[in-house]
């Protein structure tokens, strides 16, 4: 059913990474949430972390908008599905305003998003190197699209009372608005590594004084009240937010009779890589969805009857998963009985042999090792033959992030084939009901991959 969405909404953006968004994005979030407001989280792009220290923010799930994963058609729906309920809503963007897939052009940049969000922009500039000439850089992506609405600026990394006099200076002659000013300071600090910030789960409770220093250095440096003025200039949107149960109305595959299959999905320090509408389609599916921790858990949850093994940093806790040998025999065993796994990334090198030499569930005959080498980008992919997500076929748009390589055995059927960027290949593993990759993807838009796997699922009581 079409509705009426009136959400007052603010798009962070930056001339390029590494100028503070998310430090921004993130201390907004939890200043407003902080005045009393119900505040939405969201992520332009395809990245896993960031949302994990908006959810902190918010206390709300931290949810992604990604048009090439998911589809520029799906921007709006799964944006006002997100929202529903808030006050507000914040959606931090992903590298430079104008930066999205690689020789595709707005493709999947912040721009787009903020375009199909209707959304006023503010632009987070690193003014440590500059003075006058801020007011040249922000002319020019104010300008370059006259669809995106550049409403201020915040400036940020200020070194001094007089560096910020000369930039509000230049930005007033350009007639900008100053929204905000941060000075340089490591207190809001995250720490990264080989694949970009911590994940909240690695971290707490230092997570949680990074995310209250933030909002602490929002509060003292920027105008909330301007900013929330701005937000509220933002016009309705139309349209039927994005339901789960009404992706799965067409998928062909009706819901499993009760009682409801338990399916099991990892979690945890080791594997924080997930996209909320994930379980919410599992859940719409007739599954009854249960988080598990393999650095702690011993046992899978009782009576599972499927399992998902997302993202995240195995290769960090390797010689901890492997340490837990009764967790990763129950998980070969499952496998062996053909129960529905789906793996992505992590998952996979977690079903391998070994990581770096240490022994994994030894589902696939693989070995995994980290390599200098990082793998990055959005990928193009066709199920190369039937699998427990996809029939043979299927088009999917995928993302992969990694820095590991796997030499596999021989006698696994792949799981997809990468059609694009560059020459075709083949990835991944099927092998009875497992389906393990390096691809990501977006079940928003192969809501089937839900259906198909619950339908599969062992149903308690049955004999795995």
């Amino acid at each position: 059913m079409v509705s009426t969405l009136r959400i007052p909404r603010l798009v962070v953006a930056a001339p390029s990474s590494g100028s503070g968004k998310t430090t921004v994005a993130t201390g907004l979030m939890a200043a407003f949430t902080g005045r009393g407001l119900t505040v939405s989280p969201h992520k332009a792009g395809p990245d896993y972390i960031d949302p994990g220290y908006h959810a902190l923010a918010t206390g709300r799930p931290g949810r992604n908008l990604d048009a090439y994963l998911c589809g520029t058609e799906l921007l709006g729906p799964l944006f006002a599905h997100g929202a529903a309920g808030a006050d507000l809503a914040v959606v931090e963007g992903v590298m430079g305003l104008y930066d999205g897939a690689a020789g595709q052009g707005e493709l999947a940049s912040t721009a787009q998003l903020a375009k199909a969000l209707r959304a006023p922009v503010v632009l987070v500039v690193d003014g440590s190197s500059q003075s006058r000439s801020v007011a040249a850089l922000v002319h020019g992506f104010a300008s370059w699209d006259p669809e995106v609405r550049i409403g201020g600026v915040i400036l940020n990394k200020v070194g001094s009372d007089r560096h910020e006099e000369l930039l509000r200076e230049a930005l007033d002659e350009a007639g900008v608005d100053v929204l905000g000013v941060l000075r340089r300071t490591p207190q809001a600090a995250t720490p990264s590594r080989h694949l970009g910030l911590v994940p909240v789960a690695e971290r707490e409770p230092d997570a949680v004084a990074a995310v209250a220093a933030m909002a602490e250095q929002v509060r003292a440096g920027c105008d909330l009240d301007a900013l929330w003025a701005l937000a509220r200039s933002a016009p309705p949107l139309t349209g039927a937010p994005w339901d789960p149960a009404g992706a799965l109305a067409g998928s062909g595959t009706p819901p499993p009779s009760r009682p409801r299959p338990v399916v099991a999905v990892a979690g945890g320090a080791a594997f924080t890589f997930s996209y909320a509408e994930h379980a919410e389609l599992l859940t719409a599916a007739g599954a009854e969805v249960v988080p598990f921790d393999p650095l702690r858990d011993e046992h899978l949850p009782e009576s599972t009857g499927a399992l998902v093994i997302g993202g995240g940093f195995p290769e960090v806790y390797a010689p901890e998963l492997s340490a837990n040998a009764a967790l990763r025999a129950e998980v070969a065993a499952l496998a062996a009985a053909g129960a529905p796994v789906a793996a992505e990334c992590a998952g996979l090198l977690y079903l391998a042999r070994e990581l770096d030499g240490a022994p994994m569930c030894g589902v696939l005959d693989a070995s995994a090792r980290m390599t200098e080498r990082l793998t990055l980008g959005y990928r193009d992919a066709v199920a190369v033959g039937d699998s427990v997500l996809a029939p043979a076929g299927t088009r999917v748009s995928g993302h992969e992030f990694h820095r590991t390589r796997l030499e596999p055995g021989a006698g696994t059927a792949p799981a997809w084939g990468v059609v694009r960027p560059g020459p075709p290949r083949t990835e991944g593993f099927v092998q009875g009901g497992v389906h393990a990759s390096y691809l990501h993807v977006h079940w928003a838009a192969l809501p089937t991959a839900a259906a198909r796997l619950v339908a599969r699922a062992v149903r308690p009581g049955a004999p795995v």
